[in-house]
């Protein structure tokens, strides 16, 4: 059962790679507006703390994937499902052109999904040129498996902005769902 688990959710791991890649904006952006892979690496090492294994191969996997952010968001989230799942979440979002500001987020899933788990999250942010543009919802396709605690990442995307968050929690879920995460500038109990 947990084998089948895991080869579904490289499957939909790898599906989700493939369909947000080809949807990546294709304008390059000037170095002074995005931040650099050392700058993420520190800031992220910063954020989890530098014993997060694998952190600095994710994050190089995702810039040769996507290239260089524009902003990042350092948060924390909770989430829980039993088929249907919820994600409500908090940060601060850093523009490299213009600083520092609070948001939210929340979504709801569907998918083969069950547990529950608390997470740290960093979000490299990809053509985001104005806090006001992430202010919507973006669709993404997630594979799960926590066991007390584990790393991962997935991609979610609108054609214009793309997310790659980098979540490092503890819990017990497993499973693979879809579904959208809604950023705001204010905190909702509605996953809408």
């Amino acid at each position: 059962m947990v084998r089948r688990l895991f080869q579904v959710t490289r499957m939909v791991i790898a599906l989700a790679v493939t369909i947000t890649v080809s949807a990546t904006p294709g304008h390059a952006q000037e170095d002074n507006q995005t931040f650099s892979a050392y700058e993420i690496t520190d800031a992220a090492e910063g954020f989890f703390g530098s014993t997060t294994a694998g952190l600095a191969e994710i994050i190089e996997r995702i810039f040769s994937d996507l290239g260089r952010p524009t902003a990042y968001i350092e948060g924390e989230e909770i989430s829980g499902a039993f088929v249907v799942g919820l994600r409500y979440g908090k940060g601060e979002l850093n523009i490299k052109s213009s600083g520092k500001s609070r948001i939210f987020w929340q979504g709801p899933s569907v998918g083969f999904d069950v547990g529950g788990n608390a997470s740290k999250t960093f979000v490299l942010v990809y053509g985001l040129n104005s806090t006001d543009a992430i202010y919507k919802r973006f669709p993404g396709i997630e594979g799960t498996f926590y066991y007390v605690a584990g790393l991962g990442v997935n991609y979610q995307g609108d054609g214009d902005i793309m997310l790659a968050p980098i979540r490092t929690g503890v819990g017990l879920r497993a499973g693979a769902n879809i579904g959208y995460l809604h950023y705001n500038d204010e905190h909702s109990w509605l996953p809408f």
